[in-house]
């Protein structure tokens, strides 16, 4: 199986593929960026099938914790010290945060170097891996430094997926979720039912995903208008996991409480039904993700809103379900609307 993502610059266009890695094969210098994890569980696979001039592991700790400026300085390091040129390829083997992070090193290394996505856990196959976006967290928030760079392929490999921890898998479905609530009823109501420790299901929803992502991302590329739907309760996490130094959830585990929290919004402003809500809220507890969340202090969180880039000219934009399978963007929601549903969460 395999989706096209046809963009306004052909020349950046690209293929993602759905269990179809056979092998590679490159006339040129490779850097493969992994973690500790990863590596001992699969690198092994990937360089049997990956044939090119010369081979380089770079190897950065594992956790959203390390994803900064820090480690990229790392990588470039690394690829400066292994001579790779603008010729040369980074493939991003791991899961969101790799592909993040060896995004972005490929799109500052001497201007630009080729890179591909072979990401190896659920949220990174359905969202992380496609699209382009790229970048680190720092003290301010997430992905606040970072830049729009186009992978030349992304390999979702479905056997990658055998070995990722329950807390893991369910994080990406949760990103899944996400695009369902906002694009597709059909796809909520199947996931509803849908027993994903079946492979043929567990294709679907990777295809299911990224075709709702590619769609998002081909009409919105840098997104400054309809792919920005696709941060729907991101607004809410990223103040959860700047709060708890992304220790304490995986981003899935944030973006499923964050989504709670914004129904709560669309109920109260009358875009989601309170049944609507418990329908999302039931699906997320179905694969065990937390949807609650303790604001210690609801003046502070309000006030980190405006540290995400999705605020614009000191203004929050808010993505809301408009019934499932529906949305809609607001920006001119009250505060005290706001700090309403931010105290229901004290």
């Amino acid at each position: 199986m395999k989706i096209d993502i046809n963009l306004k610059d052909e020349s950046r266009n690209y293929t993602v593929f759905i269990n179809e890695l056979r092998e590679l094969k490159f006339d040129t210098k490779v850097a493969v960026i992994t973690n500790p994890k990863v590596a001992g569980l699969h690198l092994n696979s990937l360089l049997e099938n990956l044939e090119c001039k010369e081979k380089f592991i770079i190897s950065v700790p594992d956790g959203e914790e390390y994803k900064n400026l820090g480690t990229i300085e790392q990588i470039l390091e690394e690829l400066f010290t292994s001579k790779l040129d603008r010729s040369s390829v980074i493939i991003a083997f791991g899961g969101g945060v790799i592909s993040d992070m060896a995004g972005f090193a490929a799109s500052i290394y001497q201007r630009g170097i080729k890179f591909i996505n072979i990401p190896t856990t659920l949220l990174a196959q359905v969202d992380a891996s496609v699209g382009g976006k790229t970048g680190v967290n720092n003290k301010f928030g997430k992905n606040l430094i970072g830049s729009f760079y186009q992978p030349r392929a992304v390999y979702c490999e479905s056997k990658f997926l055998k070995t990722l921890p329950r807390r893991e898998f369910a994080a990406g479905v949760a990103e899944a979720i996400k695009m369902a609530v906002m694009f597709d009823k059909d796809m909520f109501e199947w996931l509803e039912g849908a027993n994903l420790k079946d492979e043929a299901n567990l294709q679907q929803l990777i295809y299911k995903s990224v075709l709702l992502k590619a769609k998002a991302v081909e009409a919105d590329e840098l997104e400054k208008g309809a792919r920005a739907v696709l941060n729907y309760g991101h607004t809410f996490a990223h103040v959860i996991e700047n709060e708890t130094e992304y220790k304490k959830f995986l981003h899935g585990e944030a973006v499923a409480i964050g989504m709670n929290m914004a129904n709560a919004l669309a109920v109260k402003l009358g875009l989601l039904s309170s049944e609507e809500k418990g329908r999302v809220e039931n699906l997320l507890l179905k694969f065990n993700l937390p949807t609650r969340y303790s604001v210690a202090n609801v003046d502070s969180f309000y006030e980190a809103f405006f540290l995400d880039k999705k605020s614009e000219n000191s203004v929050i934009k808010f993505i809301l379900p408009k019934g499932i399978g529906g949305y809609e963007m607001r920006k001119d929601i009250n505060k005290d609307i706001v700090m309403e549903i931010l105290s229901e969460f004290r």
